[in-house]
């Protein structure tokens, strides 16, 4: 089975659910999934991933949230080559702001600086279209992420 590290970022605890349903979703297509809380993750083994899922939300004024500071920062701080990784990304926010899904953005952007190359289309769930989080999750990892080869 390949290997994926599901990353999340989060302050009210909604990115780890949809990180959770995610795992599900990768497993349904023969790829392991650990989830892992960004400022738990060593950026210096990223590598070892045939595939990592950024989950993000936004915070503040277009921030990352408390939990994925730690992980951007170390990022810029060491600046592993990534440039032999895929990576996919999920962001959660809410439309009503300037700001939406920015922190997804954020860490998007850092990722790609490094090397790693990105697979299917950015998902990004909308507060405020009523939608369920992990709902819009699943349909975009199934959309976006069948398919893949290691």
């Amino acid at each position: 089975m390949s290997t994926a590290a599901v990353l999340f970022g989060t302050e009210s605890g909604n990115c780890e659910m949809v990180a959770e349903d995610l795992v599900e979703v990768l497993a349904e297509m023969g790829i392991a999934g650990e989830v892992v809380a960004m400022d738990e993750v060593d950026v210096e083994n990223l590598s070892d991933n045939a595939l990592i899922i950024l989950v993000s939300s936004t915070y503040g004024e277009g921030d990352l949230p408390n939990t994925a500071v730690p992980f951007f920062e170390s990022l810029q701080e060491k600046r592993p080559d990534l440039s032999h990784n895929r990576f996919a990304a999920f962001g959660l926010g809410d439309s009503t702001y300037d700001t939406y899904n920015q922190g997804i953005d954020i860490l998007i952007k850092m990722i790609v600086d490094l090397g790693a190359r990105q697979v299917g289309l950015t998902g990004r769930h909308d507060a405020d279209s009523g939608l369920d989080a992990p709902t819009v999750a699943i349909e975009w990892a199934r959309e976006n992420l069948a398919g893949l080869t290691f």
